[in-house]
């Protein structure tokens, strides 16, 4: 499994957009989905590309 973790950024309003663009680029990985929790936060979650194998899944929460 992937690992979570807390991404301090700028709190964005209305949707997660603005934080998933921000996790792609801060990771340089690929979007994989995107979730607003019930409580403000955008779960983000990145394959980041491996060596050859299997790509990596990160996990991450932003707060809005």
């Amino acid at each position: 499994m992937g690992t979570v973790e807390a991404l301090e950024a700028a709190p964005v309003s209305g949707d997660c957009s603005s934080a998933a663009s921000e996790v792609v680029e801060k990771t340089g990985g690929d979007l994989l989905s995107v979730q607003l929790t019930s409580d403000g936060q955008c779960v983000v979650t990145v394959l980041i590309p491996g060596n050859g194998g299997r790509p990596k899944k990160v996990t991450m929460r932003v707060p809005m």
